[in-house]
């Protein structure tokens, strides 16, 4: 019973915080049948602004912290970001009534890592006096721009192999051999233009952008005092576009809301469980600190509220908001969230903490 009241509690509370409350809000004025836009230029540049803002203040992260240290837990990370998303890809992806689009939207943004969910570990850690790696705020653009790319280039890949196949069953290629010809002919030069159009989308291109300034340059300075300030603002915005749009998508879902319930909910364990058991391969290699292990987990577990949905948004416009950050946001972050003092429990049996 209590169980059942801690995550209603949890969901409540994650429904007031701004990027819930701006996404129902949207949903919302869009089924009163609101005539509400926001005109496409707008929606451009503030998912330009905001992919800046996380890729730069993940760039400083990365370069504020011991190279030396870093660089195995960061491997490890970026290869638990891929891991979820093939997951997905063999779970979600295949269920009865789940497109390929919507299943590795979805996959993608519980690859990536929630910063709100990580400060929550980080702040149970701290009242808990136990120690972590100062660069362990470094290790989730890793696992998060990993998760992100692959989720993009499989959806991709989904989408042209399923567009070739129906035109050679649409043409006159049918001889004897079927479809394979054609899929065949497509495929050699298939995955290196879809990651060349990826890296070159305008949502991983300012991704990738904002990235490399942290890393290399000095903007501390515009950092601090213009893309912080309207972040939140400007994700706000953003968060109510989706409602609206979501809103308008959600007839598609009727028939596949269970296949999201279950994944929502099943989803943080069984990732936080992948982060955690690669945290402890991290803790043999590297003397990773039983902290550590704990917020590899929590960010395995989590799912991306800030730099997943725009990035999706811009790079998927196919794929279904309601599908993929209602499952994320609304289920994803509370069981994570819930999930974190277990993590502890477990690092304190397996390392000490």
């Amino acid at each position: 019973m209590d169980i059942i009241l801690s995550i209603t509690t949890n969901i409540v509370e994650q429904m007031q915080k701004p990027t819930l409350a701006f996404l129902i809000g949207g949903m919302m004025i869009a089924a009163l049948g609101s005539k509400l836009e926001v005109p496409e230029p707008v929606y451009k540049f503030i998912v330009i602004l905001l992919l800046l803002k996380v890729g730069i203040g993940a760039g400083i992260s990365v370069r504020e912290a011991d190279f030396v240290e870093l660089v195995v837990p960061a491997l490890l990370a970026a290869g638990v970001g891929i891991a979820i998303v093939l997951l997905g890809k063999v779970t979600l992806a295949r269920l009865k009534g789940v497109s390929q689009m919507d299943g590795m939207a979805t996959a993608g943004l519980f690859g990536a890592v929630s910063a709100s969910t990580l400060a929550a570990g980080m702040a149970m850690l701290d009242d808990a006096g136990v120690a972590y790696e100062g660069f362990i705020g470094a290790l989730y653009p890793f696992m998060d721009v990993a998760a992100l790319v692959t989720a993009i280039v499989l959806a991709r890949l989904a989408a042209a192999r399923k567009a070739a196949a129906a035109s050679v069953q649409g043409g006159t290629m049918v001889m004897g051999g079927g479809t394979g010809g054609m899929a065949d002919a497509v495929e050699p030069g298939l995955v290196r233009g879809i990651l060349t159009d990826t890296v070159r989308s305008p949502a991983i291109s300012a991704l990738l952008l904002g990235l490399a300034l942290g890393l290399f340059a000095r903007p501390e300075t515009v950092y601090d005092s213009f893309y912080e300030p309207l972040f939140r603002g400007l994700l706000s915005i953003l968060m109510l576009i989706m409602g609206m749009e979501a809103w308008s998508r959600l007839s598609e879902l009727r028939g596949v809301a269970h296949a999201y319930l279950l994944y929502g909910l099943a989803a943080p364990v069984v990732h936080g469980a992948l982060g955690f058991g690669v945290g402890l391969i991290a803790h043999h290699l590297t003397g990773f600190s039983g902290g550590g292990i704990v917020l590899l987990a929590v960010m395995a577990a989590s799912s991306s509220d800030i730099s997943g949905p725009p990035t999706m948004r811009a790079a998927l416009p196919d794929a279904n908001p309601s599908a993929y950050v209602g499952t994320s946001t609304g289920l994803g972050t509370p069981i994570a969230i819930l999930s974190i003092p277990v993590f502890m429990a477990l690092a304190d049996y397996f390392v000490g903490l």
